[in-house]
């Protein structure tokens, strides 16, 4: 820099340009644009953070299934464990006895529906080729299709199907994955059952604060959440299995019971679990009694889906459980792409948790800076 003649250092004018600072940069933009770089960087993250989320989720897909599954039974089978505690049985006793009673629940109806309908199959597989051969003929005389193109269709449907089957291998690692999930969910549902309490009081005395009350709260809503869905969803499964059995037995279908019993088990996936029982349903009795009874078991499906959904779910169900028709179906089909049928079972419930914990966390937080 040049003196002068004093030697001092002439001080920079005021009309000499500066070099703008980040802060100075960022400022002289125009709002738009920085309300849109700022939320492209909030929408980068968050699916960051989502798609990391999901391969965790993908990765330890059947840890993550079997921890849902377990937690779910245990709220479930929770009133029966506190019964037996109350008749003062020990922790240990009781939690085995009530992992027993379920075991012997679930093989007792699964034998009992094999005894009832193993000599049904038979037959039914014939009315099922009948059926196959009046739906055959309705099609090609009803819509502008002939039989070699029909023909054509369905062979192509089986190739596809045939080349997306599992290798050997891959179903063999499979079976392994869901015996091991399954055993490693019974061992987990004992000591839940048996130590969960403990566990979580454990939890709240390592906090301190206004953090330990606000995780006891949350813990105990996301808790109650949980065993009313499941008992909620169990005796709507039930009702609904026992309505629509009882039309397949009054119309004289063919595997009535285990017909029935797929009903049940899809009551606990919402709308589709239903829908598709359903289904299953009308075709049954679309092969084996003609269209007429099927009509009238579509007609039986439609009215029990509607005694359910407008009458028995508002009474069973208590409403903080409740979620939206369009958040059900997104979560389900999330749960279905990530571990399939298991995933679509412990999807909704985990989503109504998750909802009930946060809305309490909110609602903690709120009422504090009131």
């Amino acid at each position: 820099m040049v003196e002068d003649e004093g030697g001092r250092t002439p001080e920079v004018t005021r009309d000499q340009p500066r070099t703008a600072g980040p802060r100075q940069t960022w400022a002289g933009l125009p709002w738009p644009v920085r309300t849109a770089v700022t939320w492209s960087a909030c929408l980068v993250v968050v699916i960051t953070g989502l798609w990391l989320l999901g391969k965790i989720a993908v990765l330890l897909a059947p840890l993550a299934i079997a921890l849902a599954g377990t937690l779910f039974l245990a709220a479930l089978l929770d009133p029966v464990l506190r019964l037996l505690r109350r008749l003062r049985l020990p922790a240990a006793p009781a939690a085995l006895l009530t992992i027993l009673l379920l075991l012997g629940i679930l093989v007792g109806v699964g034998v009992l529906v094999w005894n009832l309908t193993a000599s049904q199959f038979g037959e039914l597989s014939q009315q099922l080729g009948q059926g196959l051969e009046r739906t055959r003929d309705f099609v090609t005389s009803t819509l502008p299709i002939t039989e070699e193109q029909l023909d054509r269709l369905v062979q192509q449907t089986r190739d596809g199907l045939s080349g997306s089957a599992p290798d050997p291998v891959g179903g063999a690692r499979t079976a392994t994955e869901v015996v091991g999930s399954l055993l490693l969910g019974l061992v987990l549902l004992f000591f839940l059952l048996k130590d969960g309490r403990s566990m979580w009081h454990w939890v709240l005395r390592r906090m301190a604060g206004p953090r330990r009350d606000l995780t006891a709260e949350a813990g105990s809503a996301g808790w109650r959440t949980l065993g009313a869905y499941s008992r909620g969803t169990m005796i709507i499964a039930a009702i609904d299995a026992i309505g629509i059995g009882l039309a397949l037995v009054l119309l004289r279908v063919p595997l009535a019971l285990p017909l029935a019993l797929i009903t049940f088990l899809g009551g606990f996936i919402p709308i589709i679990g239903a829908t598709v029982a359903g289904a299953i349903a009308v075709l049954v009795a679309l092969a084996a009694n003609g269209p007429t009874t099927a009509l009238l078991v579509l007609a039986a499906v439609i009215a029990v889906q509607q005694i359910e959904g407008n009458l028995l779910e508002p009474l069973v169900m208590n409403r903080q459980v409740q979620l939206h028709p369009a958040v059900i179906l997104v979560v389900v089909t999330a749960g279905t792409l990530i571990a399939g049928i298991a995933g679509a079972f412990v999807s909704v419930p985990v989503a109504a948790v998750t909802w009930r914990i946060i809305d309490t966390v909110q609602r903690h937080r709120t009422a504090s800076t009131a």
